[in-house]
C-alpha cells in the first residue's frame, strides 16, 4: 500500500481525469465524443479493465453502459457485489472509429494512464476482460482462451496485484456456453478478494509507474463542466 491517504489518491485521480479531458492530445481525440475515463469506487479492491469504449460509452462518457455492461452488472449482483463498489475502466479512454480494434500506438499512448489509475486506486484484484487487457497487463502474448479463470500475481503500476483474466462480457452475449463460462469465472471472485494481497517480491514487474501530472494539475479546479462520470469517486 502507498503512504498516501485515500483522500490524496482520490484528488490525484480527479487530476488525472481533468488532465486527460483538457490537456492530453490523444490520437483519437478528434473522433471521440467523450473521454471515457472510468467509473466506480476510487478505493475499490476489485477493478475491471476492458478493451475500449463502444458507441454508447462514447456518447455517455461512461464505461460498459450497453448490453455488455448490463451483463456485467448482472454477474456482479449474482456474487453479491455492485457496480458502485468496484472500478471499471478500459485500456483505451477513447472510442476507436467504427469500434475497430485498438492500434498498437493507441495502446502505448493510453497505457501509462491506465497504470496511473491502478497505482492510485490500489486494487487487490484486477479482472482483465478479453485479449487486449489481458495481454497488456499480464505482459504475455497468451490469449484469453488459454488463460481465462487462472489468477496471476503481477506488479502493475507499481502495485502488487492479482490479475484474473476472464472473457469480455460482449463475447458472452453471443452464446449460452460462453455466458456460463463467464459466470463460473465470476463465482471465484469473492474467494480471490479474501486472499492476502500478493507480495511484491513474488510479482514480476510489468510496467513503470504512470506519468506524473504537469505542475498545477490536480483535483482542486472549480467551476468547469464535466461529463456525468464523476460518480467514480464514491
Amino acid at each position: 500500500m502507498s503512504g498516501r491517504s485515500a483522500a490524496d489518491r482520490r484528488e490525484e485521480l480527479v487530476g488525472l481525469y481533468r488532465y486527460l479531458s483538457d490537456c492530453h492530445e490523444c490520437p483519437l481525440k478528434d473522433t471521440r465524443t467523450n473521454l471515457v475515463f472510468g467509473s466506480g469506487h476510487a478505493d475499490a479492491d476489485l477493478m475491471f479493465v476492458g478493451e475500449a469504449p463502444g458507441f454508447h460509452e462514447d456518447r455517455q462518457g461512461k464505461p460498459f453502459v450497453g448490453r455488455a455492461g448490463k451483463l456485467l452488472d448482472q454477474l456482479l449482483t449474482e456474487i453479491g457485489l455492485e457496480r458502485e463498489g468496484v472500478f471499471v475502466a478500459n485500456v483505451l479512454k477513447c472510442r476507436p472509429p467504427d469500434n475497430r480494434d485498438p492500434l498498437p500506438e493507441e495502446i502505448e499512448e493510453c497505457k501509462p494512464h491506465l497504470f496511473k489509475q491502478i497505482e492510485l486506486i490500489e486494487p487487490r484484484v484486477i479482472c482483465t476482460l478479453g485479449n487486449f487487457a489481458t495481454k497488456l497487463l499480464s505482459g504475455s502474448p497468451q490469449g484469453i482462451t488459454k488463460v481465462h479463470g487462472r489468477a496471476q500475481d503481477r506488479e502493475v503500476g507499481g502495485r502488487a496485484v492479482r490479475l484474473y483474466p476472464i472473457f469480455h462480457p460482449a463475447a458472452a452475449l453471443r452464446t449460452e456456453s460462453m455466458r456460463n463460462t463467464l459466470r463460473e469465472n465470476f463465482r471465484r471472485l469473492p474467494e480471490l478478494l479474501e486472499e492476502p494481497r500478493p507480495s511484491p517480491a513474488a510479482s514480476p514487474p510489468l510496467a513503470p509507474h504512470g506519468p506524473e501530472l504537469p505542475e498545477g494539475v490536480d483535483g482542486a479546479t472549480q467551476g468547469d463542466e464535466r461529463p456525468p462520470q464523476l460518480d467514480l469517486f464514491g
